[in-house]
């Protein structure tokens, strides 16, 4: 059996949600091959990874293309040598696929807060997804929220749609000594956290408005880490227009190697997004040991459990009563920390793979 996979956002050096849920995956399905099961990994680029796999029974097929990558050259190369089924870690079925395909939908986002997205976005991916979810043959959830999203705006199939939770890399553990990585992005004394695209569907406004409430009583800093989003310029002009320069700390996308120990060193790790179809960071800061204070909609409750403090995104200042909470409370800190290693085990990339596995071999059939 072959099972054909773009590996197209996988193959990406720089790896937000999406593409590190594309290469963990890979990673843990080539871990599973066997002479009777192969991957073919497709991809337009040759792979940024040191650790791309390399077993015998892994295919990677590099065939590059300029634009429309994924409607014409994966669909041509699909038609061309089907495999038996094609596993997409990432919304967008191929223009052309003769193989029984199984789509992975994360969020949708765009159709809650549509001013977070371009708006020729928006439509690309209102149209794929609506596609998808008639054609695939499975569709896989991030988590519970996301599949009644594609029930109640899609009307897919309940039957043909499974809920696989995302897994954490084993590697985050908690560092005891952060300062040369605080060193290195130029963060001094306490901080709070964030890590995550720099864009206005993070509800990074709120955040800056109840850190701003909070710094009058605690002299902490905050990190607002990541890329630079859509819409990202509001964020900097809020800082601006609440004189918190001097205490917010944007030091751009952080490299993989200094994530735990930054993770490690914050007071309060921060994630108070309108809408996460699961929420990757919070098993990050889980792992490495940092209490969350998180949203209290979509799939962040289902993700987090009991394992962080919730709060309602649009609440000011509940927010900011929240991180003064846990900013005065070091046994609360410590109770959610010791909840968080407790809730890991229920999310691993090998459990994962061994579900969607189980839902191509399914499909293939």
């Amino acid at each position: 059996m072959i099972i054909g996979i773009d590996a197209s956002r996988a193959a990406l050096a720089r790896r937000t949600g999406t593409e590190t849920y594309a290469y963990q995956l890979i990673q843990a399905l080539a871990d599973l091959t066997s002479a009777e099961l192969r991957l073919r990994l497709y991809t337009p680029r040759p792979p940024a990874a040191e650790t791309w796999p390399s077993s015998p029974f892994v295919e990677t097929r590099i065939i590059p293309f300029p634009r429309l990558w994924t409607h014409v050259r994966l669909a041509a190369e699909v038609a061309r040598r089907p495999p038996d089924v094609l596993f997409v870690p990432a919304h967008v079925l191929p223009w052309y696929c003769p193989a029984p395909a199984v789509v992975t939908v994360h969020d949708l986002g765009y159709l809650y807060h549509p001013e977070a997205h371009p708006f020729f976005q928006r439509r690309y991916l209102d149209w794929s997804t609506r596609r998808h979810a008639r054609l695939a043959r499975r569709l896989i959830a991030d988590s519970e929220a996301t599949r009644a999203d594609l029930i109640k705006h899609y009307q897919a199939n309940p039957r043909l749609i499974s809920v696989v939770h995302l897994g954490y890399d084993p590697a985050l553990k908690p560092v005891s000594d952060s300062a040369s990585v605080k060193a290195r992005y130029n963060i001094r004394g306490d901080y709070l956290l964030y890590i995550g695209t720099l864009q206005p569907r993070k509800n990074l406004l709120r955040l800056l408005e109840a850190f701003y409430r909070v710094g009058q009583s605690y002299p902490v800093s905050l990190v607002l880490a990541g890329g630079k989003g859509w819409l990202y310029e509001t964020i900097f002009e809020r800082v601006q227009t609440l004189g918190l320069s001097e205490r917010v700390i944007l030091p751009g996308f952080i490299a993989e190697e200094d994530k735990a120990a930054l993770i490690s060193g914050a007071l309060v790790y921060v994630y108070p997004s309108l809408y996460e179809g699961f929420g990757l960071p919070l098993l990050e800061a889980m792992a490495c040991g940092a209490p969350i204070l998180t949203s209290n909609v979509s799939s962040m409750p289902e993700i987090a459990g009991d394992a962080a403090l919730l709060v309602d995104p649009y609440d000011v200042e509940a927010m900011a009563e929240a991180l003064m909470r846990l900013l005065s409370d070091a046994g609360l800190r410590q109770t959610l920390i010791e909840k968080g290693f407790q809730r890991l085990p229920n999310f691993s990339w090998g459990k994962a793979a061994q579900q969607v596995l189980q839902i191509l071999i399914q499909s293939a059939s």
